[in-house]
């Protein structure tokens, strides 16, 4: 159990991010939300072969998922909470792309400025949940 109010917040940080980074990843298996999360990969990232768009969708959902899964296991804090840290700079082109498309992604595309500062957030939240 934790003992100081840091580690009672860290707890339920991990607790927090492990419940959204699980539903973000299961969101990838799903049909809709998978298609146009194919399509906002930036031109320059598409590939064919296994690392098509869709494939790439099906891993970073299982990255989230994992991440959000190693969140709660003691063992794995640390690690996943890096490793999340590490995912958001990577998936943040997708995110990027959209922003610059708002007339493609509509709702989805997530306005550049207030989705960099939300990104910046989310990876000093993933680390203070694990440091």
């Amino acid at each position: 159990m934790p003992d100081s109010p840091f580690e009672i917040l860290q707890l339920v940080l991990r607790i927090a991010l492990a419940v959204a980074f699980i539903g973000m990843g299961v969101m990838h298996f799903l049909p809709g939300p998978k298609r146009v999360m194919a399509k906002i990969i930036p031109p320059a990232l598409r590939f064919e072969g296994v690392a098509r768009p869709a494939n790439l969708v099906t891993f970073t959902g299982i990255c989230e998922i994992a991440g959000g899964i190693g969140l709660l296991i003691p063992a794995t804090q640390l690690a996943a909470g890096i490793c999340l840290a590490v995912f958001l700079m990577v998936v943040f082109p997708a995110n990027a792309y959209a922003a610059r498309h708002r007339d493609r992604f509509g709702k989805v595309a997530v306005p550049l400025v207030p989705r960099l500062i939300g990104q910046v957030i989310l990876i000093a939240l993933c680390l203070i949940a694990v440091i």
